[in-house]
């Protein structure tokens, strides 16, 4: 026999139910539930009557939840998808438990007695195992957010996740070279495994290696770019899947593991059906006689030639790279970036002093509009008074307030405020009027390199513009390239040298190419109320937190 007053509850609970048009625990049941003003979403379905009245109250076997009956419940769109919203005044920060759930588990005095308490786990893991079971049952309904493709030019190529189409209509085809381009972090799994907070949103299956890779690889299969950026590749997983995979899928892969304990780098990989590849260039950022560049970022810089027949013995410049994440040490990220720059200054020229077409993908860890956004897309950059921590942009209120120094990095490092490697002559001169013109020249160099001290203005030489706009036009809304528990924002980019007749590309530096780029097409990005239908990144289908990046351009010719 049950205690009198556990009877009591049980009428009183049959009573309110009579009648009611129930969800059961086998019908679908929606798991996401919020925090006001938190996010991202955290999982704990209940089971809700159809008539949601505001007169409805948990039964008292519900324990700690009985403080919400008074609360404002919102019921929004009640459909497999609905989500609730509580409001949660008890809520200190983000991530943070809510106070009832810090009371359990810490074994603070609470008002339920055991008998509710049993019953309320029971009802909570009974819940539970059927939705999860409900999720598998539907987890082909979930599907992930379509991405449609953007055109921006009349003849360009048909490209639906895979599915190509040449437009035969134009009779000049076999003399243009057209060719896509992918960016795309894919998330290494130790750096998963060491930043799980960012990953509470998911289920735990969904982030396993095992899990992940094949959901990747058909991602690469189904976009079928014919030049691969990626960021973020595990050595091991590289070494022993990746590549493989990669290879049998027709590319030729180059990789740059970092220089640190991290064991991840970049990759470039192209189809060898459309490239030959001319020259490899990896790019080391650490430097130990430095004591700025202790990070272990890397960066890879390829010159491919198009396997095509043309006018002029054409190449493009492809340089991939994942600079450094601290919003703090906006001077280690500008000279990262700088050191990359001059790698492709020393790449990109051609015979008769220009350069060739240039494409720069990666993960700059900064968001549009910030200095470092700026100065890729201007050519240059007056950081005079910049604080440290503004330079990416990540942060609203940034914390390094300390000002940039002029010049940020030492001249040792022989890179020039143009963002090119500096001339060093070390040739011996043996008489004296030779070494007497040598400290003359030694003086000159003396008076440039303290007028370069001075100077707060970088620069570079390419005329760069970026594939996407980073807002939809219609709604001002930004676009977001990785999202997780904590942000969803814009860090990747795919920048190239536009050619003159590019209509596509955003006014730039002046233009010193001949020829260049023109891009045909983008793959769509999406908004963090897109991502956070499919319950953000990584999620069932999409196996990073970031977005692929994905444009078609064509060659033009000199």
């Amino acid at each position: 026999m049950l205690p009198r007053h556990v009877q009591r509850v049980g009428r009183d609970w049959i009573a309110h139910w009579n009648g009611s048009q129930v969800l059961t625990l086998n019908s679908p049941v929606s798991s996401c539930m919020r925090w006001a003003g938190h996010y991202p979403w955290a999982s704990f379905p209940l089971p809700v009557p159809v008539d949601f009245s505001t007169n409805w109250r948990f039964p008292a076997f519900f324990g700690p939840w009985r403080q919400f009956q008074n609360s404002n419940w919102q019921l929004d769109n009640f459909t497999q998808s609905s989500c609730f919203h509580l409001p949660n005044p008890s809520m200190k920060s983000e991530g943070e438990e809510p106070l009832t759930k810090k009371r359990r588990l810490s074994g603070q005095h609470d008002t339920s007695t055991p008998e509710e308490e049993a019953n309320f786990s029971n009802q909570k893991e009974g819940l539970h195992l059927s939705v999860a079971q409900n999720e598998e049952k539907h987890s082909s309904k979930k599907g992930t957010v379509k991405r449609h493709w953007e055109y921006f030019c009349q003849h360009s190529r048909m490209k639906i996740f895979g599915n190509k189409e040449t437009d035969q209509s134009n009779t000049e085809s076999e003399a243009k070279f057209d060719f896509t381009v992918m960016s795309y972090n894919i998330l290494s799994q130790n750096l998963l495994d060491d930043n799980s907070h960012l990953y509470k949103h998911c289920r735990q299956r969904l982030l396993i290696w095992t899990y992940r890779f094949p959901n990747i690889l058909q991602e690469i299969k189904q976009l079928d770019a014919d030049v691969l950026c990626l960021q973020e590749v595990q050595e091991d997983h590289y070494r022993t899947e990746i590549k493989s995979s990669l290879e049998s899928l027709g590319y030729h892969c180059e990789y740059k593991m970092r220089t640190g304990r991290k064991p991840d780098g970049c990759a470039i990989c192209f189809k060898t059906s459309k490239f030959s590849l001319i020259s490899s260039n990896p790019v080391e950022f650490f430097r130990h006689d430095i004591p700025l560049l202790d990070r272990d970022n890397v960066g890879l810089v390829l010159l491919l030639q198009p396997r095509f027949h043309c006018k002029t013995n054409a190449a493009i410049c492809i340089a991939n790279t994942h600079l450094l994440y601290n919003p703090r040490r906006g001077d280690i990220k500008l000279t990262q970036l700088a050191m990359l720059l001059a790698e492709i200054a020393s790449v990109a020229p051609q015979k008769d002093g220009t350069f060739c077409p240039i494409i720069i993908c990666g993960d700059f860890n900064s968001v549009p509009g910030s200095p470092l956004y700026r100065f890729i897309k201007e050519g240059k950059l007056n950081y005079e008074g910049l604080a440290i921590g503004k330079v990416s942009g990540q942060e609203q209120f940034p914390r390094g307030q300390r000002i940039l120094s002029i010049p940020i990095w030492p001249k040792k490092l022989g890179i020039s405020q143009n963002c090119v490697y500096e001339i060093k002559h070390q040739k011996k001169e043996e008489n004296a009027g030779e070494k007497l013109e040598a400290a003359k020249l030694d003086n000159t160099q003396e008076i440039v390199a303290a007028s370069e001290k001075l100077s707060s203005k970088l620069r570079h030489h390419f005329k760069l513009s970026s594939v996407y706009s980073h807002y939809f036009p219609e709604t001002g809304i930004p676009e977001v390239t990785t999202c997780h528990s904590r942000s969803a924002v814009t860090v990747d980019y795919i920048f190239y040298s536009a050619a003159n007749d590019d209509t596509a590309a955003q006014p730039g530096a002046e233009d010193s190419f001949h020829g260049g780029l023109k891009l045909l097409g983008r793959l769509a990005l999406l908004t963090e109320k897109d991502l956070w239908t499919v319950n953000g990144l990584p999620n069932e289908n999409n196996s990073s937190d970031h977005l692929p990046l994905l444009a078609e351009f064509r060659l033009i010719e000199r």
